[in-house]
């Protein structure tokens, strides 16, 4: 690896890149001065048709400036602005600088908007229509794309809207959800649980805690095997937010309904990464949003 970030490559780009300008000039410095062969007539010998010469006209100077100009615009742009390989040029502009100061520029422009909601309680933030109209938008923009329009998800996105929290509830945990991110894991189970007949009769057991169709023989023999998943999710299943883990009584199913799935998530487990978004929103915009979030499952003060 470091044969491809060595000064070596640097160097090269550098100095080929020079080369190829000067060369350029050289070139032209070239064709400028020296005397091609010709006739008497100027020509160069060659005809076509019996009376289409070929002429050694030089070039119109008007043309041959224009070469001029560019090789100087080539050696001028080449000293202000990164083009010699990592020489950042005289100006220091980088397209990573040109980008967070017309990120400053955007985040000056809009921080009195977001402003006059800090420091206010969820309640009044939710209960404010512009705030909500601005909470949709950040929200259509970071979070749709996993948790739906709607913001009822999908399988293993999880539904925002129902009021089931796995890690945590109000404001201040969607805040800090939003900002940081989350990572959900639940590891595979069956070596734990015991044989594939002990997976199955767990599964069963599962269903049975939140009244879902089930084999009862099966969910009978697989109470006392539930045991290896009670650390996580409590001996009543009704999971535990300490630990993010998923309450198994409430009919609400992240990772798909039913025998079928059941068993697959206690035999191989899965890992769930909601990703931070603190470098793309301030905390102001995190904020707003996560009171928008919070209004889907709670019901805001009405604005007085």
């Amino acid at each position: 690896m470091s044969d491809f970030i060595s000064d070596f490559w640097h160097y090269y780009v550098a100095g080929i890149t020079l080369v190829s300008i000067l060369a350029c000039a050289v070139l032209l410095w070239i064709s400028g001065t020296t005397k091609a062969a010709t006739h008497a007539d100027n020509s160069t010998g060659h005809e076509w048709d019996g009376d289409l010469r070929e002429l050694n006209n030089p070039l119109p100077k008007w043309w041959v400036y224009l070469f001029i100009i560019t090789v100087i615009f080539g050696l001028v742009y080449g000293a202000l602005y990164p083009m010699f390989g990592k020489f950042q040029g005289a100006l220091g502009w980088s397209s990573q600088g040109q980008h967070a100061a017309e990120v400053k520029k955007v985040e000056d422009a809009i921080a009195p908007i977001y402003a006059a909601y800090n420091g206010k309680k969820v309640e009044e933030i939710a209960g404010d229509a512009k705030a909500m109209a601005i909470g949709e938008r950040l929200f259509m923009n970071y979070c749709a794309q996993c948790h739906g329009s709607d913001a009822r998800g999908a399988k293993s996105f999880p539904n925002l809207a129902d009021g089931d929290w796995l890690g945590g509830t109000g404001h201040d945990y969607i805040k800090t959800t939003i900002a940081n991110g989350r990572t959900g894991v639940m590891p595979p189970m069956a070596a734990a649980v015991g044989n594939a007949e002990d997976v199955r009769n767990v599964a069963n057991y599962v269903l049975s805690l939140s009244n879902s169709p089930n084999d009862s023989v099966r969910a009978a023999q697989g109470k006392a095997k539930f045991g290896a998943c009670a650390a996580c999710h409590g001996p009543d299943g009704k999971g535990m937010q300490a630990v993010g883990s998923a309450n198994l009584t409430d009919g609400v199913w992240l990772h798909g309904w039913g025998e079928d799935a059941i068993i697959r998530a206690i035999n191989n487990g899965f890992t769930n990464q909601m990703p931070a978004q603190s470098s793309k929103l301030n905390e102001s915009q995190i904020n707003v949003l996560a009171a928008y979030v919070w209004s889907l499952s709670n019901k805001p003060a009405a604005k007085q």
